[in-house]
């Protein structure tokens, strides 16, 4: 039981890390491919950069549910 927490924290440790890279500060989703705009400070997510925001979400919380898990499975 105790392998199994461990691989799926670090596949879930590298989809976070992959998640929060495609969000880019600057201009988005669209500055990673070179067409960030930073004339828009506050603006709504859309699209595809809405989905990737509330994945990185998720992720996040079940790395921290798997974190938690591995300390009581010791």
């Amino acid at each position: 039981m105790n392998k199994i927490i461990t691989i799926a924290q670090i596949v879930s440790a590298v989809i976070m890390i992959v998640l929060i890279l495609l969000q880019n500060k600057e201009g988005g989703l669209s500055g990673v491919f070179g067409g960030s705009d930073t004339s828009n400070a506050f603006r709504t997510k859309r699209g595809l950069e809405k989905k990737i925001f509330i994945l990185t979400i998720i992720f996040s919380i079940a790395f921290l549910g798997l974190s938690i898990a591995s300390l009581f499975t010791y």
